[in-house]
């Protein structure tokens, strides 16, 4: 890692990070809402944090997107302060008083979108300098038509952008909200190795997925231990109920489900 960029400084802290990224319609949402389930069914201290989710900057970027005001570089800074906000506020916090971070995208969103919007890669990775660097980041790999189907299934209509009107790839909404995610998708593709991202295949059947999660953050719930408990933050942060899967996706199933109830902490590590 270059010094002064994203990943030259590592912080320890009691506490885990756990990260899922992907393109819209990959499924990382629904993922990350069952581990937070399991997770508290588990006796863990689970506090969830999302991108873009940060108050101190909701009025401005609503009111830069309503008026389409805001250039690459303003958005790249807006996001960054929102992750800065969220970071010093929840995240870190958190970590510190022992707690398990969900985080529903992370940097990597911003090291994919932003370049995509022609901002310098190696200016926003310096940008983001000061965020912690995960316990561990899932990249929910998914192929752009089966994402693509997903997403426009379920949206009655795109968002200006959303779609990527902004960079000028196409006049048409759909044609721009596809060639968008192509480029985010083929930037995701290069951050894997870069970063060393753990790949999921999001197109495997939901209960798959969570069973793969599971066992994969495992050894870092062994290491961790019950005693975190003791130290939880004052408030935890609930991760959102899951949204009703596209058509295209499975419908994940209930608590009360075999396939999704607690695996136990050995059986997630021995699931196959």
């Amino acid at each position: 890692m270059t010094p002064g960029s994203y990943g030259s400084i590592h912080a320890s802290y009691p506490g885990r990070l756990f990260v899922v990224e992907g393109i819209d319609g990959s499924g990382k949402s629904t993922q990350l809402t069952l581990l937070a389930q399991w997770l508290r069914g588990e006796g863990y201290p689970v506090v969830f944090s999302e991108w873009n989710s940060s108050p101190i900057v909701r009025a401005t970027t609503s009111r830069g997107k309503r008026k389409a005001m805001l250039t690459p570089l303003t958005f790249s800074l807006i996001h960054a302060t929102d992750f800065s906000d969220r970071v010093e506020r929840e995240i870190v916090p958190s970590l510190k008083a022992g707690a398990i971070v969900l985080a529903d995208r992370y940097v990597y969103t911003a090291f994919a979108r932003d370049v995509v919007r022609g901002v310098d890669a190696r200016w926003v990775r310096a940008l983001y300098r000061f965020a912690p660097v995960p316990t561990m980041a899932f990249y929910f790999r998914t192929p752009l038509e089966v994402a693509l189907r997903r997403i426009l299934s379920g949206r009655p209509k795109l968002k200006y952008y959303e779609a990527g009107m902004d960079i000028g790839l196409s006049a048409d909404l759909q044609e721009s909200y596809r060639l968008f995610q192509a480029k985010i998708l083929a930037e995701y593709d290069e951050l894997v190795s870069e970063f060393g991202l753990t790949v999921m295949d999001a197109t495997r059947k939901v209960e798959m997925q969570q069973k793969i999660l599971r066992r994969a953050i495992q050894p870092h719930l062994d290491s961790l231990g019950t005693s975190v408990t003791n130290r939880m933050p004052a408030r935890e942060s609930a991760a959102p109920a899951p949204s009703a899967p596209p058509a295209a996706a499975p419908r994940p199933a209930s608590s009360a489900s075999p396939a999704t109830a607690p695996l136990g902490r050995r059986a997630a590590g021995d699931a196959s």
